[in-house]
């Protein structure tokens, strides 16, 4: 799908590039949109597959400073040939963009497909070819006690999976032990609070705000909208450093609560009406961006792969991403608008919507870092019927860490003499009794 994604995308360009017409310019845009969709719902979910759970967080992470690095390329492109009359005014920032696709493309051609897909697909042999190559890096033997244990793990977890035969698509509505609809909601729920957060009122039109809602001159409202994506840029390296560390949790609360923040003091600020006061408004949505880097850039993008099963994974993150772009197109439409009728009051609307997602994580969002993929076929088993544990876990854990192997009659590193000597012997913990409830169900 990746492959299609970017050879869909390069098409998409050719047609772009050479438009003569608005409905050649509407269908090449139709078509790298198309890819582009291809793309962002299948790279998660491959990262998240092929890599440990001790660097997943950190590997998807990169995916968003990637992400940024072309918008900041893109937004100085525009700028510089803003200055340019012509028909290569529009036509090289379009053309370019199909310089990456092609990167992609080469990029993806020689990787394997992931060790899941690959057992699902009854190529065991290849799936522990390519999980050696991952263990063992260039000492590869399909025969090491860590391949066979981790082929072994993901088949029983997909046997599990399976257990009720092909896949349907009723299977996203349903509830129990498993939790389908609920891992659905969420994938679905992570990525529309990303994007009312306001992060693309700011992204896509910084120097409308700039330039309508803090009275800054046209030239420098530019340079101060293709500074913002450099700020922008320079956060996104942050999670890379804190998303194992610190969980997804913290993250998603620390910079919710954080462009809260930032967002009511830009309200309060322009609502003075002074230069002075539009400049220190201009500072605080530079922070902003900081906070969002930190938190909401990157993490809805690996929420729906680490919170959903092999079986309906695809599925889960195809169906938040469809949410996302949708929403991306609601705040697009609405922002001019907003701008235009209420001016700076556009900031309170983002900051209440930023506030309200704060307490909405805490309750609903279980923590997921650290935990391999199969762990988390366990993270909804038992608990409240509201939030299915998630409320008053430590740390949002539901789960522990190599909750499947236990499962199965395999104590991991100790865990079982470590909890008996802990004096946790006699009395199932959250956690172990979420894993049993689970295994109720299936």
């Amino acid at each position: 799908m990746i492959i299609a994604g970017a050879s869909t995308m390069i098409i998409g360009t050719v047609i772009l590039a050479s438009a003569t017409t608005l409905a050649q310019l509407l269908v090449g845009r139709i078509v790298t949109g198309i890819g582009n969709g291809f793309n962002s719902s299948n790279i998660p979910v491959y990262q998240s597959e092929l890599c440990d759970a001790s660097i997943r967080g950190r590997l998807v992470s990169l995916q968003g400073t990637i992400t940024i690095v072309g918008l900041c390329v893109a937004y100085w492109m525009d700028y510089g040939l803003s200055f340019v009359s012509g028909p290569v005014q529009w036509r090289l920032p379009i053309a370019f963009q199909g310089l990456f696709a092609i990167g992609l493309l080469f990029q993806i051609l020689p990787l394997p497909e992931s060790p899941r897909w690959l057992i699902e697909a009854e190529q065991k042999d290849k799936a522990s070819e390519v999980l050696a190559r991952l263990v063992l890096g260039d000492k590869a033997d399909v025969t090491h006690p860590d391949v066979v244990h981790q082929s072994r793990q993901i088949e029983t977890s997909l046997a599990i999976e399976s257990a009720g035969g092909p896949f349907r698509y009723k299977e996203l509505l349903q509830g129990g032990e498993v939790q389908n609809f609920r891992r659905i909601v969420l994938c679905c729920a992570v990525n529309l609070m990303q994007q009312f957060t306001g992060a693309n009122m700011i992204n896509y039109y910084a120097p409308v705000v700039y330039q309508n809602a803090m009275g800054l001159s046209r030239n420098m409202s530019l340079i101060l909208g293709g500074c913002t994506s450099m700020t922008y840029l320079a956060a996104s390296f942050i999670p890379l450093w804190t998303v194992d560390r610190y969980g997804r949790r913290a993250l998603l609360m620390f910079s919710a609560a954080g462009m809260c923040f930032c967002f009511s003091m830009t309200s309060i600020l322009l609502s003075v009406g002074s230069l002075g006061a539009a400049y220190s408004a201009t500072a605080m949505v530079f922070l902003f961006q900081v906070f969002l880097g930190v938190g909401w850039l990157p993490i809805p993008w690996l929420c729906p792969a680490e919170l959903t099963t092999t079986r309906i994974r695809s599925r889960g993150q195809s169906i938040g991403v469809f949410l996302n772009w949708m929403c991306v197109f609601t705040v697009v439409q609405i922002t001019p608008i907003a701008i235009g009728n209420i001016g700076w009051h556009t900031f309170i609307i983002f900051a209440i919507f930023c506030a309200l997602w704060v307490p909405i994580v805490y309750a609903f969002f279980p923590e997921t870092n650290q935990l391999e993929l199969e762990d988390l076929d366990h993270i909804f088993a038992g608990g409240d019927k509201i939030t299915r544990g998630v409320w008053g876990a430590k740390g949002g854990y539901t789960v522990r860490r190599h909750a499947h192997e236990r499962d199965f009659g395999r104590d991991v590193g100790g865990d079982k003499a470590h909890d008996k000597k802990a004096g946790h012997g006699s009395e199932e913990s959250t956690e172990e009794k979420n894993e049993h409830a689970y295994m109720r169900e299936v």
